[in-house]
């Protein structure tokens, strides 16, 4: 059956996961005007945004490729392409290899091989590290596989700099930190699709009560790790105020998921996604108020 050549090109970018290459890039570009202190230039947005997203594509392709058997055993991820056999193994090895050798040399032509280096460094953490090693061999996979993702804050920072920094790393371990709380309530609400696919995800080895507890943890570490940043880089009252009444609802959300846990309420829909949907609210503010914040002291022209 022809498929024609638009549904085509719509399958391979299913492939590349676009939904999660819009949250990397969130914690991406806002990094860029901390570490230029104003508006840095835009073509060297476009070359890091641009890159970064090839780098990501590339990754969540070759993690399609892997992931293709427990794909077909989850009702979550039942229709991607290579379950579905639209895109052949082989065709979804080549396209992601194809991306991250593009994403490397793009990188580091039009920004720097720093950020080059770090952007390869993301992909081979996040298919050799976390879904080749940790994935389905421990429980703790999503803690210790999250680092990749935490490096579009470092991709960002030397994009700017060529260089790396203290609030650069702080960034790192505020998104290391919120990783498990952001997503732990979707592996709670999926704990049988994980299950079905002997994917020992927390939730699906665990009780909630105590998956819910290492929520609140992870919680409090995040919020208090973004509040670090304030003498650390140093910034200002936007950021400090954005990350400090997101941060409460935050936490209040992640307290209100384990107080349902008690309840024995977290298996029904909205459970523990009203936590995993406000994590991604979370983060998009807190990162906005990074961004935001360094543009308050940019002097206004003289007339």
């Amino acid at each position: 059956m022809d498929r024609g050549w638009r549904q085509v090109v719509l399958d391979y970018i299913a492939l590349t996961k676009p939904r999660i290459i819009e949250l990397l890039l969130v914690t991406t570009f806002p990094v860029m005007f901390l570490a230029e202190r104003g508006i840095p230039s835009l073509w060297l947005v476009v070359a890091t945004l641009i890159g970064g997203t090839l780098a990501a594509a590339s990754a969540n392709t070759l993690n399609c490729y892997l992931d293709r058997d427990i794909d077909a055993k989850m009702h979550r991820t039942e229709n991607r392409p290579l379950v579905t056999g639209v895109i052949t193994p082989r065709a979804a090895l080549i396209f992601g290899g194809v991306l991250g050798a593009i994403a490397t040399l793009w990188l580091g032509l039009f920004v720097n091989w720093l950020s080059a280096w770090l952007g390869l460094g993301a992909i081979v953490l996040y298919i050799g590290f976390y879904t080749v090693l940790l994935k389905r061999r421990t429980s703790q996979n999503i803690v210790w596989g999250g680092v990749a993702g935490c490096m579009p804050v470092l991709i960002g920072w030397s994009a700017v700099t060529n260089s790396l920094a203290w609030p650069a790393l702080v960034l790192f371990m505020v998104i290391f930190f919120w990783t498990p709380p952001h997503y732990w309530p979707l592996s709670m609400r999926f704990k049988e699709d994980y299950a079905a696919a002997g994917v020992p995800m927390l939730p699906v080895v665990a009780q909630d009560v105590a998956v819910a507890r290492k929520v609140v943890i992870y919680s409090w570490a995040t919020v208090i790790t973004s509040l670090v940043l304030i003498p650390v880089a140093p910034m200002g009252w936007i950021y400090t105020g954005t990350a400090l009444v997101s941060g409460v609802v935050f936490l209040v959300e992640a307290h209100r998921l384990q107080t349902k846990a008690k309840a024995g309420e977290v298996g029904n829909k909205l459970g523990a996604m009203r936590l995993f949907h406000f994590s991604i609210s979370y983060l998009t503010l807190l990162f906005i108020g990074v961004a935001v914040d360094p543009l308050v002291f940019i002097a206004l022209p003289a007339f």
